[in-house]
């Protein structure tokens, strides 16, 4: 699995397979407020990039993360 599937199934302490494009808050209940500071936290260690609040609060998804890291120019093998 891409570095970032595996970041946040570490982080939200879930199965790998259970996350794709559409996984957000809404639909994966360890996704609370408290893991999603963790989730910034360590995407911006692990991608070496740095997200302005804006960005932070347009994420809704897994796939909005996916969109986030290619503008920083995080190659696509290792985000999916």
């Amino acid at each position: 699995m891409e570095k970032l599937t595996q970041l946040i199934a570490r982080i939200l302490n879930i199965d790998e397979n259970s996350i794709h494009d559409a996984s957000s808050p809404e639909t994966i209940s360890e996704w609370d407020s408290l893991n999603g500071i963790l989730l910034v936290i360590e995407l911006e260690k692990n991608f070496n990039v740095k997200f302005t609040m804006d960005e932070v609060m347009a994420v809704k998804n897994v796939s909005d993360i996916k969109a986030a890291l290619k503008r920083y120019d995080v190659k696509a093998e290792v985000i999916g």
